[in-house]
């Protein structure tokens, strides 16, 4: 792990770091002026969200490092469980 990642921990406890993860499924769609990216990974059942400017490589079959914290959204009434990416990087 990085010393900068390592230091975003330290003062964030509800960060979360994990690494070697595959990517199961990768779909990104627009919203407004963002691209809004979600990600499934092997094993879990929440969908792992982030945003960028610019439309991200497809990561489909991809192993990569994640850092996030779980975080809930609201659609139609319902709370539903996320995780929010902070940072992401291909293994």
């Amino acid at each position: 792990m990085k010393r900068k990642v390592k230091k975003q921990l330290v003062s964030h406890p509800n960060l979360i770091c994990s690494e070697d993860m595959k990517v199961t499924s990768h779909v990104q769609r627009e919203k407004g002026e963002w691209i809004i990216n979600t990600l499934m990974i092997e094993g879990y059942d929440v969908p792992f969200k982030y945003r960028r400017k610019k439309e991200y490589q497809a990561l489909k079959g991809a192993r990569v490092n994640l850092t996030y914290y779980p975080d809930v959204e609201t659609v139609a009434f319902i709370e539903m469980e996320v995780m929010t990416v902070v940072q992401i990087r291909i293994a």
